[in-house]
């Protein structure tokens, strides 16, 4: 399929520059949004500042354009009430503005936490039941299900990124299973956006790590081939040859403290 003109939302955030970077000169045009400000823009490059709330604000933003990397959104774990504007109803309005304009394609960005009460150790693929950790992972799972029905009822094409840990590189134990490079994103997303077929795909954005949980079937039928490996780092990480100690939630579930976080007792104060 023949993409030229890209959106990009919460373009400002750290995983919008690498793509950023990384997209820029590939497409005809990268229209980058947020409601913060997205520094001066180069050749190639269109800001728009849509609010993710306001349906016409994303229509405006998804106008012309061929597919949208949906990255806007609280980006950690928080109350349902922080969640729910930006990441709950803005995942609607983005799926539902797509459809409208005639978007081909969207690159939902989910995350490991829709599936974070999974305990380490247990096979994971994409076939499994999510489990969300909190209300982060929750409207990431939401928004997966919405990429079904667009895709079911509409025809549109998406792939949900369970994301791990993306950062420059790992700085903790679990990171050596979850972490995501920078420049293994970009590689994952273009592979998402230049597949001849992409269907509703869910895949897990992961580097090629020695310690890696996910089976990731969906990501290797679309070229996906990763090239750094947390592992490099192992040996600059406090206690990373020591086992898993599972009595500690933060440490026995895959979603690591976010997982651990008890709601019943942070709303008695």
């Amino acid at each position: 399929m023949d993409l030229k003109r890209i959106l990009i939302t919460g373009a400002a955030g750290s995983i919008g520059k690498s793509l950023r970077a990384g997209l820029v000169g590939h497409y005809q045009l990268i229209r980058l949004s947020d409601i913060v400000d997205i520094g001066a823009v180069g050749p190639g490059e269109e800001p728009n500042h849509a609010d993710l709330e306001i349906l016409s604000d994303v229509e405006t933003a998804c106008a012309g354009m061929d597919a949208v990397i949906h990255l806007g959104a609280v980006a950690s774990e928080a109350g349902f009430d922080t969640i729910l504007g930006p990441n709950i109803i803005g995942a609607y309005n983005l799926f539902e503005a797509a459809h409208r304009s005639g978007v081909k394609r969207v690159i939902f960005a989910s995350s490991n936490h829709a599936v974070g009460l999974y305990e380490v150790g247990t096979p994971l693929g994409v076939v499994e039941a999510v489990r969300p950790d909190g209300f982060y992972g929750a409207a990431k799972a939401f928004g997966e299900s919405l990429a079904v029905l667009y895709h079911k009822k509409w025809g549109l094409e998406s792939a949900s990124l369970r994301i791990g840990s993306f950062l420059q590189y790992p700085t903790e134990v679990r990171h050596l299973s979850t972490w995501l490079s920078p420049r293994d994103m970009v590689h994952l997303v273009r592979c998402c956006l230049e597949a001849s077929e992409l269907g509703c795909a869910v895949l897990y954005g992961v580097s090629a790590n020695t310690r890696n949980w996910w089976n990731n079937p969906e990501a290797e039928r679309l070229g996906y081939r990763p090239q750094d490996n947390a592992e490099r780092y192992a040996k600059i990480i406090e206690n990373s040859a020591l086992p898993i100690e599972n009595t500690d939630p933060a440490k026995r579930y895959m979603g690591g403290f976010i997982a651990a976080v008890d709601y019943g007792k942070t709303n008695q104060g």
